[in-house]
């Protein structure tokens, strides 16, 4: 057992509470040029107590933040990452004077990694010590600082009130020296990059406070800066140690950590070590707070300090493979995945870890699926000339549409299980309309028609999707029969192959709708074509979130869901097409789809085909419209339901 004695986890209702840095990130995504020439950037959750929290959320602990943001979009898009994350913020202060931090870095090589900090008056360092809940500090087992809230009075004043709290209540109190001398007031302005400049005052400084915690955690470098003894690691320690009988870890890069509990040794190859990972870096920033979550994972699992050092150097070595430092961090399946015996060199490039990386964080849960789909162009237009209507009419048709969905979502049982596929050419408005109302929200690629596949409006769907909010999933339909001639059949999977890296690059979510068409299926085909064009896929490397099939038989819809658990039991589900049938033969079709694999269905035409017609000819007006459409899409959710017992 671990020489630190955490409060049990049945008494206590977090795992740790981190105080400190918490700020937007805005990683440029041009690698290999100073932070000058770069002219995109990310925008991620930063700070170092806040990559902690969010880390130490996805690996799975109850996690809590204290801090301070400023009320506006940063800090309402930290807060909204972090409660995605799972983590708790009813903490988290709201400055309505100052603005959310931010830091602009760059990735010039593997060894320069240039950080402008836009940190003047920001609102995480105004944060208040007396807003600081006792209450709330007693229920958590450990409570985690970071150096840069101990260097200005008013974060000090903050830091110690919550160390008091935590050591009356039997908190481990841990820090993590994470020294930025810009932030001391020792470098340039510009000079976020660098890690280390002596200072005697910053060493006195730090050596005062060091006796309130059971757990510090540094770089050799910083714990020069704690000790004061410059060029001399051991020196340093031993200093350090006079003022704390804290366990120390000094974390020596890709040579692991080593740990010291109780008197420093002669060496620090003396001292247990843990050996690091072997990988290739691209970006050593974030790494430390990876290492600490991942230390914090074990030990508050009650794991021992050699343990949690191992945990703590994979989720290091996984980090710096990735761009940016939050949305980097491991889930438990990656790590079980890791230490399993698949440790790679390019973390990044792991297949199996890249797709476990998307697919195992929080994500917004979805256990049934029941989307209107008006993502149509070609017959919508189509419908507009037979009806001598004009074609100018049909995005209002569109935005009526999303007031059928408006409606249906509140009746009882829908809202978090409705959704829409929605065009961006004629459906701009409405796509722009359904934006955060909490709607599953599909958005079609492919050209209407097009066999072999393309892509509607642009050859380059990379990028295009630049331009994509996150929500919208990604939806290709191709026209594909697994015994296809061989030129056709390769043609259709090079189209697909660049959807799904394209999709793997942007982190959209990707439906995959496929249909044989009628003239390739042999004589009883009842979805044995669908499965065995699902394999192939599969075999193929393909792992799309969403599956869209057509109506098969039963027996088809259980060896689909055979085969999708077996090669991705990460795998959202399957969802149903309409083809256009009408409404009794699609609910009919339901009762065959009984495997769990099947989240719900994808139906438009056989909705609102008819009340469009009719609303184009000035038949009825636009209530009559939704009110007909409304009563199609209810039917069609009343006959899903129903088929589920």
């Amino acid at each position: 057992m671990p020489s630190l004695h955490f409060p049990s986890a049945d008494a206590r209702d977090f795992d740790v509470a981190c105080l400190g840095r918490m700020a937007v990130d805005l990683y440029a995504q041009q690698i290999g040029c100073s932070l000058e020439e770069a002219h995109s950037f990310n925008k991620y959750l930063g700070g170092s107590s806040a990559n902690m929290a969010f880390g130490t959320a996805r690996l799975g602990l109850r996690s809590a933040m204290v801090s301070r943001v400023g009320d506006e979009q940063n800090g309402r898009f930290l807060l909204e990452t972090l409660r995605r994350e799972g983590c708790d913020v009813s903490q988290v202060q709201v400055d309505r004077e100052r603005l959310t931090g931010m830091v602009l870095l760059g990735l010039r090589d593997q060894h320069s990694f240039p950080l402008l900090f836009a940190r003047e008056n920001c609102a995480d360092m105004a944060i208040d010590a007396a807003a600081i809940s006792e209450d709330f500090l007693a229920r958590c087992r450990c409570l985690v600082i970071t150096g840069t809230h101990l260097s200005t009075p008013g974060t000090l004043a903050a830091s110690r009130r919550a160390l008091e709290i935590a050591g009356r209540h039997g908190l481990v109190r841990a820090l993590d020296i994470d020294y930025r001398p810009v932030l001391w007031g020792l470098a340039a302005k510009g000079d976020g990059e660098t890690r280390y400049v002596g200072s005697d005052s910053v060493s006195a400084h730090l050596q005062a406070q060091l006796g309130q915690f059971e757990l510090i955690i540094g770089t050799e470098e910083e714990w020069m800066i704690a000790g004061g003894v410059e060029g001399d690691l051991m020196a340093s320690l031993r200093r350090a140690r006079e003022h704390t009988q804290a366990v120390f870890v000094v974390k020596r890069g890709p040579l692991g950590c080593s740990l010291i509990e109780g008197a420093v040794p002669a060496a620090i190859d003396d001292a247990p070590t843990v050996l690091g990972e072997r990988i290739e870096v691209l970006n050593v920033l974030g790494a430390g707070d990876a290492f600490a979550s991942g230390l914090l994972a074990g030990l508050l699992r009650g794991k021992t300090l050699a343990e949690s050092a191992a945990i703590a150097n994979a989720c290091g070595a996984i980090v710096v493979s990735r761009h940016g430092c939050a949305p980097a961090m491991p889930t438990q399946a990656e790590l079980a995945h890791w230490f399993s015996g698949h440790r790679h060199p390019r973390p990044d490039k792991d297949p199996v870890l890249s797709h476990l990386h998307r697919v195992s964080a929080p994500r917004a849960q979805w256990p049934e699926v029941c989307v209107l789909a008006y993502d149509h162009r070609s017959q919508l237009e189509d419908l507009a000339r037979t009806t001598g209507a004009d074609a100018a009419r049909l995005p209002a048709l569109k935005l009526l549409l999303n007031e059928v969905v408006a409606q249906v979502e509140q009746d009882s049982g829908n809202r978090g299980r409705v959704g829409v596929l929605i065009d961006g050419r004629i459906g701009q408005a409405a796509l722009h309309a359904a934006a955060g109302r909490g709607w599953w929200i599909g958005r079609p690629v492919e050209k209407p028609g097009s066999r072999p596949l393309r892509f509607d409006g642009t050859a380059s769907l990379a990028s295009e999707l630049a331009h994509w909010p996150r929500e919208h999933t990604v939806k290709c339909l191709a026209f594909y029969h697994p015994d296809d001639a061989e030129a056709l059949r390769t043609e259709q999977e090079e189209w697909l192959q660049q959807v799904w890296e394209a999709t793997r690059a942007s982190g959209h979510e990707l439906l995959l709708e496929l249909i044989p068409p009628a003239d390739t299926l042999a004589p009883g085909d009842e979805g044995q074509a669908v499965v065995r064009a699902v394999r192939r896929l599969y075999d193929l490397g393909f792992q799309p979130e969403w599956w869209k099939l057509p109506p098969m038989a039963a027996a088809q819809w259980q060896a689909l869901d055979a085969l999708v658990r077996e090669r991705d039991p990460w795998c959202r589900g399957a969802v149903i097409l309409g083809l256009s049938q009408p409404l009794e033969q699609l609910v009919a079709s339901f009762q065959a789809a009984q495997a769990p694999i099947v989240k719900g269905f994808m139906v438009g035409r056989s909705c609102w085909t008819a009340p469009a017609a009719a609303w184009l000819q000035g038949e009825i007006d636009d209530a009559a419209f939704t009110a007909q459409v409304a009563a199609n899409f209810r039917r069609l959710i009343a006959g899903w339901r129903a088929s589920r017992g």
